[in-house]
């Protein structure tokens, strides 16, 4: 089943973001090359690709997992959410309409 799973980053985040940032992607890309990865990217807090020291105010990431324990599980293991960046993750079940 697919999961989406939403950080929402606390104020002044971009720091602890950046120096957590290499962890981040490399659990993306563990469940990219297992073929489990929809789609995953972060949301900027201003109307541009790159926000500069505006930063992000969170993260989306749409993933396969067994069951809504083990998407919260892998959720709770973010590296953001270990440095502080993210300030919660909500977890919740997703189904895939279009494309």
């Amino acid at each position: 089943m697919w999961y989406m799973i939403h950080g929402i980053d606390r104020a002044d985040s971009l720091a602890a973001r950046q120096a957590a940032r290499p962890a981040h992607l490399a659990r993306l890309q563990a469940l990219a090359g297992a073929g489990r990865l929809k789609l995953a990217g972060p949301l900027p807090a201003i109307d541009a690709e790159d926000p500069g020291p505006a930063g992000f105010t969170g993260s989306l990431v749409v993933a396969e997992f067994d069951d809504l324990a083990a998407a919260r599980a892998w959720a709770e293991a973010d590296p953001y959410l270990a440095a502080g960046a993210y300030a919660r993750v909500d977890v919740r079940p997703f189904r895939p309409v279009l494309p």
